[in-house]
This record gives structure tokens, C-alpha cells and sequence, in this order.
């Protein structure tokens, strides 16, 4: 059995989201809310959540197209202001109240606007490779993601990730073939197709990203304690971003995996330790 609650929420307009829910709502302690990258989804944080449900709620959701929450019909409502809107919906659904927060790369960006709308909501922030300043390596995720790469078997599908993606920190066959499971699911047709909706890629082709002010938008977390994690070799969060980041905010917390891209799963040696010190001061 499953060591979390699985929660059906209704967006707004009444496209059913997916939740994962760990831990104890009545914990004294902050709880987590984990937003994932881009096409990812909520079983990415299943070992953060686990390490920490002992002591507090951990809400991981599904964006709307992505893992087990609906497909969107429309694609133009994968647009970013209306992902904000969903997990605003999220918040108030599950009365979260005040989190501490995690997002990965897409949903740093996604934690750094809500900041902005809902004032006092993140009570603590932990970006994963993600900041204000987003590097060339942004530009072929589109394209990765705008196409499905369906695979006969979940074996399959690990060697094909492990090709893709040398620059990530799995280095046993079965931390591949997790990885393969979080990123592929089995079709009606047999075959293992991606988790999410290709037409996620279109929305941000389309050039809609609600107008946000990256910069502006991470001023707002002045006061707020802030952990960020960077791969080595990330092309998305670069050496010379975060080093603009410490400048803005001398007393953000950094911590930094060698020779690993976009993006460090939060699991690693290096980050671990700082991580979960970190999330045990909320």
C-alpha cells in the first residue's frame, strides 16, 4: 500500500488535478509543497517526501497534463498563469496555509510568481537549478518535450534516458530504471509512452509566460530563507547566475553538485545533508 493519500482536486474550471499527500496534516511542523520541472511530476519528490513525512505534510501535485491529473483539451491552458491558478487551487483545497517550498526548475519559476500573488505563502524556498536568470539550455527542452519517444518496455526506456541524459547523478541500472518509471507510462496500445501531454510544449512556444519579471519576482523573497541547489555543469542555472543571486541576496544558502546538469535529483551527497537541515529549521 501506498504510505500517502491520493487527492482528486477540481481546478476551477473542472479539470481534475492529482495530488500525492504524505504525512500528517495536524504536524506542528510547515508543510511541504514540491513543485516539479516542466513535464515532470509528482513522483519525482517520493524519496524527499518519505524522509520527511515523519515530521510534517508533504503535498507533491500533478500539473494539469502531467503524471495522473487530466489532460487539457485546450493546449493554450498549459500556459503558466493558468498552472499558478491550479495549484492556488491546490493551496486552498488542502487549507496548506503557509509552506515551505520546493520547486524544480519550471516549478522554482512557478514558486517564484506565487510569491508575488499570494504574499506570505512561502514561509521557506528551495530552488533546484532553477533562478531569475535562465540560461541558453532552456532552449531544447521545448523541443524534448513537444514530441513523445515511445518505448516497447520500461528496460527500454532506461537505456534511452541513460543515452539522453548522461549528465545526470543516476548511476545504477536501478536508479535508471526509477527514473524511467517516473517518466514513462504504459499506453492502452502496450507501449510506454511519456508521462505528459505534448502539448504542454506548445503553450510556451506560443510565447505566453504571463509577463513575468524574473528579478523583480525573486526581490520578493528578500527576507524569505532561501536555499538554492545547482548542478555543476547546469546550462540553466550557470556559475555566473547564481553568483548574481548571492549578490541580491548575500544570505541565500547554496550548494552545488559537481559534474552534474539540469537537474540534480536532491538525493545526492552533496545536496542531502544541506537539504534536509535546511527544511528542519521550518
Amino acid at each position: 500500500m501506498p504510505n500517502f493519500h491520493e487527492r482528486p482536486i477540481s481546478a476551477q474550471d473542472g479539470t481534475r488535478l492529482y495530488v500525492r499527500d504524505y504525512g500528517d496534516p495536524l504536524s506542528a511542523s510547515f508543510p511541504l509543497l514540491c513543485l516539479a520541472g516542466i513535464s515532470r511530476n509528482s513522483k519525482d519528490y517520493d524519496a524527499l517526501a518519505q524522509r520527511h513525512a515523519h515530521i510534517r505534510r508533504v503535498v507533491c501535485p500533478d500539473y494539469r497534463g502531467r503524471g495522473r491529473s487530466d489532460w487539457d483539451k485546450d493546449w493554450r491552458n498549459y500556459a503558466p498563469p493558468v498552472t499558478l491558478g491550479d495549484i492556488l487551487q491546490v493551496i486552498a483545497a488542502l487549507d496548506l496555509g503557509s509552506v515551505v517550498l520546493v520547486g524544480t526548475s519550471f516549478g522554482g519559476l512557478l514558486a517564484m510568481a506565487l510569491n508575488a500573488l499570494k504574499p506570505g505563502t512561502i514561509a521557506g524556498l528551495v530552488l533546484n537549478d532553477i533562478g531569475p536568470a535562465v540560461g541558453s539550455g532552456s532552449g531544447g527542452i521545448m523541443e524534448r518535450i513537444g514530441r513523445d519517444h515511445p518505448q516497447p518496455d520500461l528496460a527500454t526506456a532506461a537505456v534511452y534516458l541513460r543515452t539522453q541524459f548522461p549528465h545526470l547523478s543516476y548511476r545504477t541500472d536501478a536508479e535508471w530504471l526509477d527514473f524511467a518509471e517516473r517518466t514513462y507510462r504504459q499506453g492502452e496500445d502496450g507501449v510506454w509512452h511519456h508521462d505528459w501531454d505534448p502539448n504542454i510544449a506548445r503553450a510556451f512556444l506560443a510565447g505566453d509566460s504571463g509577463g513575468m519579471d524574473l528579478w523583480g519576482l525573486f526581490q520578493g523573497f528578500a527576507r524569505t530563507p532561501t536555499l538554492v541547489v545547482r548542478g555543476g555543469i547546469s546550462d540553466l542555472l550557470t556559475a555566473d547566475a547564481l553568483a548574481q543571486m548571492v549578490a541580491a541576496k548575500p544570505d541565500l544558502i547554496t550548494v552545488t553538485v559537481p559534474g552534474v546538469g539540469h537537474t540534480p535529483h536532491l538525493a545526492e551527497p552533496e545536496v542531502q545533508g544541506v537539504l534536509d537541515d535546511f527544511l528542519d529549521r521550518f
